[in-house]
């Protein structure tokens, strides 16, 4: 498909994709694909390219004389990281932060502890590298710097760990930190025990103390649900 496709595909999705995560076509709810090509502007073939997207995700499912329907809220891929994003940009969004985090604190100790048993020599320096960017971009309100090094730690902690289903997590994180920071969901500047928690984690994955990295990772956790008690109740 040309540039031009995916672009007019692209902003359909933008706007229906948010309104189906948001409720505003409840399960159930037929879509008429000729009248939404008529509301977007765009031909028949855009609107079923936008629809096929919105079926990998299982936000609807298309039957033959019923046409294009919405699914249970509980057959969405929720994994999936452009439905993450929808969804945090609604009004659901503190469910859906405490949700995401919670499935971190389940998931993040127990990389931590299996990325100290596993990281390569590269991993534990580029582990190093992230915790002091982070570091680095901790104050003076540098929020979209600091989550680089933050999105980029969590991913390496989740690939080190040498589980291939962890590895795969790194997507959700990184858009539950992402959300995190673009919603304002996070104070001014992070929170310097948190930083600080971030360098011993580098620091025990490279001596590989397994037990000591899981710990320190299950308190970044919990100061993560503590935040969204304040910032997201």
């Amino acid at each position: 498909m040309s540039t031009a496709g995916r672009g007019l595909h692209g902003h359909v999705l933008d706007t229906l994709g948010p309104e189906i995560t948001a409720g505003e076509y409840p399960p159930g709810s037929v879509l008429r694909t000729d009248e939404l090509a008529q509301r977007f502007d765009v031909s028949r073939s855009v609107m079923r390219e936008a629809v096929r997207v919105l079926e990998s995700m299982y936000l609807v499912e298309s039957r033959r004389r019923v046409g294009v329907t919405v699914r249970p809220k509980s057959e969405w891929n929720v994994y999936d990281p452009q439905v993450i994003r929808w969804r945090l940009a609604g009004a659901d969004r503190p469910r859906q932060l405490r949700s995401l985090t919670v499935l971190r604190s389940a998931i993040e100790p127990v990389a931590a502890g299996l990325a100290a048993r596993h990281a390569t020599s590269e991993q534990c320096a580029e582990l190093t590298e992230c915790a002091l960017g982070m570091v680095a971009h901790s104050r003076g309100h540098k929020l979209e710097g600091y989550l680089l090094h933050d999105v980029a730690f969590h991913r390496v902690i989740l690939e080190a760990s040498g589980n291939e289903m962890f590895a795969r997590l790194g997507d959700v994180v990184a858009e539950v930190l992402t959300g995190r920071t673009q919603h304002d969901v996070m104070f001014e500047d992070p929170d310097p025990a948190a930083v600080t928690l971030h360098v011993q984690v580098a620091e025990a994955v490279r001596a590989g103390d397994a037990g000591r990295a899981e710990e320190l990772t299950r308190e970044i956790t919990v100061g993560a649900l503590q935040e969204l008690d304040i910032l997201a109740p």
